[in-house]
Parts: structure tokens; sequence; C-alpha cells
């Protein structure tokens, strides 16, 4: 065992020689085996001994996921090994496998250049695997995989050699379509996974061995010799043979990229919008530390001691305590008082940080996860892009009012952790209301406010979190300020396809579309040139079109109606949910010649209350989020699940016989999913495993939007029927 502040100065040397730095995730499907795995090479450089490892899980530090068993947060650690004679510094960040926090794998893959794939010997590519390793691909992270569990092939399953080697060769050809299909065209065939290539291990990170085709051509074992080892129960042969932390590490610095060599095919994919000819394009490709620092932070940690720490990636340049940084979305300078070194738990204080490297900056405030970092002012980096939506809400409360104020910290500080948190506040009832990706993730929300933070609170039943759209065109309807005034007419229909989809995959940012680069992404979706040019706003998936042809004054009064669009779409008219996918066209509109009679009061209600006239007008409906469950489960059980998820609305999507057990996959709405675990506990006598993932919103069949309709209203304090178009026109 060594001390970590020995092993922060090692890393410190190690940090410039870039040819022998590796930033890594461990990334998989939840219980594949991610923070066993971490723990070997932990281990390996020292932390933690090597009879420990695989049962200390050290990355899992947090209370809750040491108590549950399973990773919640991503975690950072830096180590330094000697391999071949020469010193390497790997960068390894531990990820989280359940769905509920997909978040963390995201935002971390931003960070790294390569991946380390888990993926069960058992239960092969799961929902999950796939989910990771796409979006590895899509943030130009080049994969290597584990095959983890072997033992449990020849020992549970009692497969032979043969049979053992076919599961291999499934699982490998399903990993390199996900390739195909996912990454960059040039990288095709060097990313693609191949035993002979040596880009591939097999073992038990449990027990602390492993093989890929290197070790078994240096150690001499074939696979019947790992076969018949295994079989015997002869487990530490195989770790003196071969040991895991050996494999893993020499698959790692061989097969994964150094930061130099990764920045010149990553920066054009993150930094879309910013120009590679310049001086600091060209420091950012070549990852020069001696230019301008630019950094993306990836993750906030609150630390009461320190405050806001910011976890970052370097992409070039090096910061060291009293430099000052400009945020970007803050537009201002914000000095650095500390720079650390994650090593799990605990950060360590380090001397800088520098280029293509991973460390913490503290006392940088209201940093965000996704910010860009620079000492110039710089073109900020693409958005970190979530793939999934928070779906359920409940709304939180301090037990005693005096702790209000405390709540509204503690949820502040909380969100800038968890950016897939969702937190607002219902102004008419003056209560918070929580969203996120399901009930455990929302569980340990509330788990972390009791507990780590020490404040009592009150949480309602989870609800399901609608969203409101079109079903038709609206006539052209107008719309009075209070005082009659002003007029504005609108006609609002639903988005095409095409654009919806452009919007949902991020190729057109919810955002004032800039300049004309944002024209022509408009253009390219299906948008006619003129409507493309009118766009005034992009909002939660809305746009907003000037069509009018020369009103007076209209360009004055610009900010208030996009700020009344906005609220309009916050809160729809039929249930006061989030609106999504609808295009508000302003066709005409006259304005009174003074300002003073067309300021907030007046115009916030004159475009708010014809958009949702003709909303109402046109026909509206909900559309509700929908997850895919993938249920792993014994033929002979197969049918109960078939009745279980039919009797829920689920929509069966597969079937596929594994052996003995059936996997059967369904969409089902997420309304219908609370309790679902325990019913399909019952009719499986608790022997079937669900898996779920996020599976986007779909429209709600027609004969059950009035009931839900009535009940979201009333749960917000309204009268249960929606208004009629009437009630907003004069």
């Amino acid at each position: 065992m060594v001390r970590k502040e020995f092993v922060v100065d090692e890393v410190q040397r190690l940090m410039d020689k870039l040819e022998n730095v590796r930033n890594v995730a461990i990334i998989a499907h939840v219980d594949h085996g991610k923070s066993t795995l971490t723990d070997s090479l932990v281990a390996r450089a020292g932390l933690i001994s090597k009879e420990l490892a695989g049962e200390q899980r050290v990355m899992d530090f947090d209370e809750q996921e040491q108590a549950r068993g399973i990773t919640i947060k991503s975690a950072n650690i830096s180590l330094g090994f000697q391999f071949e004679g020469q010193d390497y510094l790997i960068n390894l960040i531990d990820t989280p496998g359940h769905v509920d926090f997909g978040g963390h794998v995201t935002r971390a893959l931003r960070a790294v250049d390569g991946v380390v794939l888990v993926v069960d010997a058992v239960e092969g590519i799961m929902p999950q695997t796939e989910a990771v390793l796409r979006q590895a691909l899509k943030e130009r992270a080049k994969p290597t995989i584990f095959i983890n569990k072997v033992d449990r092939l020849i020992n549970e399953l009692k497969l032979d050699s043969t049979a053992m080697q076919q599961r291999f060769l499934k699982i490998i050809a399903g990993l390199n379509k996900i390739i195909t299909m996912n990454a960059p065209k040039e990288y095709v065939d060097t990313w693609s996974i191949d035993v002979m290539k040596g880009n591939i291990a097999f073992g038990s990170a449990f027990n602390k061995w492993a093989v890929s085709a290197v070790s078994m051509k240096k150690n001499k074992l074939s696979f019947k010799d790992i076969y018949e080892k295994v079989q015997a129960g002869e487990k530490q042969f195989l770790i003196d043979k071969s040991p895991l932390d050996e494999v893993l590490l020499e698959m790692v610095i061989r097969h994964l990229p150094n930061p130099k060599f990764a920045q010149a095919y990553r920066i054009p994919v993150l930094w879309k919008n910013g120009d590679l000819t310049t001086e600091g394009g060209k420091e950012m490709l070549s990852c020069n530390a001696a230019g301008k620092t630019v950094g993306v932070c990836f993750g906030v940690v609150y630390d009461e001691h320190a405050g806001e720490v910011g976890v970052v990636r370097l992409f070039s340049g090096n910061v060291k305590k009293s430099d000052q940084l400009y945020i970007s979305s803050k537009k201002q300078f914000s000095k650095v008082q500390q720079v650390a070194i994650y090593m799990g738990p605990d950060r360590v204080q380090a001397e800088h940080i520098s280029a293509g490297n991973i460390g913490a900056i503290i006392g940088v405030r209201d940093l965000f996860v996704g910010e860009t970092v620079s000492t110039e002012i710089i073109e900020p980096f693409e958005q970190i892009k979530h793939y999934a939506e928070p779906v359920i809400t409940k709304s939180i409360e301090a037990k005693e009012s005096k702790n209000l104020a405390k709540l509204i910290e503690v949820l502040r500080g909380i969100k800038k952790e968890d950016p897939t948190l969702k937190i607002e506040l219902n102004q008419e009832t003056g209560e918070h209301l929580i969203s996120g990706m399901g009930e455990l993730h929302l569980e340990i929300i509330e788990y972390k406010i009791r507990n780590e933070k020490k404040l009592e609170i009150k949480t309602s039943p989870p609800v399901v979190v609608y969203r409101e759209t079109l079903t038709a065109q609206s006539p052209e309807v107008e719309g009075k300020s209070p005082n009659k005034h002003n007029k504005i007419k609108v006609i609002v229909e639903a988005l095409p396809p095409d654009v919806m989809k452009a919007l949902e995959d991020g190729t057109i940012p919810d955002e004032k579309p800039k300049g004309k680069e944002g024209i022509e992404k408009l253009i390219a979706a299906g948008m006619e040139r003129d409507e493309a040019k009118g766009v005034w706003d992009i909002y939660n998936h809305n746009i907003l079109v000037d069509a009018t042809k020369g009103v007076q004054y209209l360009n004055e009064v610009e900010e208030l109606i996009i700020q009344g669009f906005e609220e309009a779409m916050d809160k729809g008219p039929l249930a006061k949910e989030k609106v999504t996918g609808i295009k508000v066209t302003i066709t005409d509109a006259s304005l009174h010649e003074d300002n003073v009679h067309r300021g907030p009061a007046q115009m916030l209600p004159a475009i708010k209350r014809p958009i949702y006239a003709a909303m109402l007008t046109a026909g509206i409906t909900l559309l509700e989020p929908k997850q895919k469950v993938t249920v792993n489960v014994p033929q002979e059980y197969a049918g109960n699940v078939v009745t279980l998820t039919q009797g829920k609305r689920g929509q069966l999507i597969d079937m596929q016989q594994d052996g003995e057990y059936t996997n059967i996959i369904v969409k089902m709405p997420v309304a219908e999913m609370f309790g679902f675990g325990s019913d399909l506990r019952s009719a499986t006598q608790g022997k079937a495993i669900p898996y779920q993932e996020y599976a986007g919103y779909e429209t709600m069949p027609k004969d059950l939007v009035a009931n839900v309709v009535k009940k979201v209203r009333e749960r917000k304090g309204d009268k249960p029927e929606p208004p009629s178009p009437q009630e907003f026109l004069d």
C-alpha cells in the first residue's frame, strides 16, 4: 500500500509525457462487473491490497452504492503504472450501469479517449450495453472489450469448450454490428473487435484472472487449459499465470489512444462551431500544454468545505492555483483557488493539471456540466446531450417552513451535480417539483437530502410527466392585449416529422438559430427558406416563426413575444404540461405606437391567449413517456410475463429464446410501471429479471386522454374540465 500523496507526485510527473497518458472509462450494463474490474487496476497501482480487489469495490465509496451494490455516480482516479519498463498514467472513470444514472456515463464519455466495455458472458449484450457503446462512439471514444464472468459459463451453464467459444463469437459479432453502424467511417476497421487484434479480453473480474490473444501466446495457455482449470476450481493457477490487471493494462496501453493522437479526430466533432484554423484550434488538435488553456467541465461535486468542485478534461494549456479562467456561459472570469487530482473518494491537492489530463478545479463558482473553461474568450464546446428525459415527478417540501431557504440551496447544489434532474417551482402551490429518470433516481435524491444534507422533507407519491401536442392545424386566430390596443394573429400546427427528428437528435439546437448556419440546418430538415429565415425562437422542440410583412414596432416587442411563447410552451392549455412538437406562426399584428401601451402586462397575454385558443381549436392531445422493458425469464413463465405486460398496455416488440431462458422485449407506458417489479415477481416466483430503458414519448390512446387530463388538472388545483378556445378570445 502506498500513500496517496506519493501517487499524486508520480501522477504530476507523468502528466506531461502525453504518449504515455490514457483517459479511459469503464462502461457496461448494470451488474456486469465494472467496479469489480476497476478494483484490480487500483490494487495494481498499490492503493488497495490485491487480496481485497474485487470485493472492496473501492470506487463505490458512496454509502448508498455500498448498501445497494450498484454504482450510482461516476468516480475518477488517476493511477501511475509501470509497463514493459515504461511509466504510464491512466486517468480512469468508473461509471454507473443502471439506466436511471445513464447521464453520468454520457458526461464521463466527453472526458475520455477510450473505453473498456464490460460484457457479462452469461447475459451477453443487454440494452444498456448497446446504449453506452453507442454513446461512446458518438463521443469518438475508442472501444476495447472485456467479457466477464466466463467461469459462470463453465460452472453454472455447464457449456463445453465449443459452445463457450460460439457464445463469444455471437457477442463479438453483435458488438461489431454496433461499431460498424456508429463509429466514424474512417475508423470502422481499426476500431472493430477481433480476438487476434488483442482488443478483447476474457476472464473473471471477481476471481482476478483474464486472458487475451497476447497473454495466451505469452503464457502458453490454450482455451482448453483455461476451461479445465476453471472446471477444476483452480483459480489461483490462472491468477498466477495470467492476472487480470496485467492483461487489462496491456490492452488499454496498446489499443487505446493517447490524448495527442485522439484529440486530432475528437476536437472537430466536440468543438463543431469552433474555427480549427485559429491558433487555439491548432493547440487543441495537437493537445499543446504550452498553449492557451481550454477544457470542459464534465462533473460538478459539491463539497461542504471547498464549495463547488469542477471535474475538468483539459484539451490544451494547463491550470494551476490563482489562474483566471473564463466561464463561457456566465461570460465572466473566475479565479482558481486550488487544483487537485481524484483518488476515488479522496481529492488530493496538486501543483497543476496539464493538457490531455483530467483533474479538479476548486473555487470557480457557478460551473455546470458541459461548461467550457478557458484563459481567453472562446467558442464553447458542443453541449453534452443526454439521451433520456426525466419521466417521473414528485413534489418535495421542507417539513419545517423555516428550512425552505436551505431546501432551495440543497436542490441547487444537487441539480449542479446531476443535470439529468429537473427542478421547478410550482408558482400556484409554492411546492418544488423534482423530475428524474425513474423511481430509483428520485429515491437516491431523497436519501441524499435527508441523510447527507440532514434536511427533513416531505414528498408526494411519484407522478408521470406528460407532454401536450397537436393533432391538426388551426385556423388563423387573433389575440388582443388586455387594453385592446395590440392585436396578434397566429396559426399553430404540428412540426413536420423531419424537423422534429432533427430537434430530438440535437442537429437543430433548442435556441434562436445562429446566423446562416442555423438557418441552413432548418432548411436541410425540410423547412422553406423564407420560413427558416423568419424563425425567432426554438424552445423545448417548438418553433416560433415570424411570417409578417412590414408590421410597425414589431421588432421592439420581439423579446416580449418570445417570452410569451416560451411561457405558453412551458404550460399547455390542456393540463398545464409542457408542449412539444408545434410550430407557432405569427401571420399579422397591429401594435400601438406608444410603447407605454405595449409593455409585458399587455404583450404576454396578447401572444399566449391566441396560441392557447388556436391549440384548443386545432385539437390537442397528450403524449406519454414509454420505457422499453427487457424481461429475462425461464421459459415456463414467459406466458405469465406476456399476459402481465399486456394487462399494463404493454406492446410486445420481440421474444428471443436463449437456451432455457426467454428474453421478452416490451414497450410500456411509464404510468403502468409503478409496482411493476412486485407484480412481475409474483407472476414468475421471483425468477424474472427486468431491465428498462427510456423509449421516448408517444401519443396516448384517445379513450384515455380525458380521464388523465382530469386527474392531472385536479392534482394541480385546477377545475377538472379543460378550458374552451372561447375562454382565451375576447
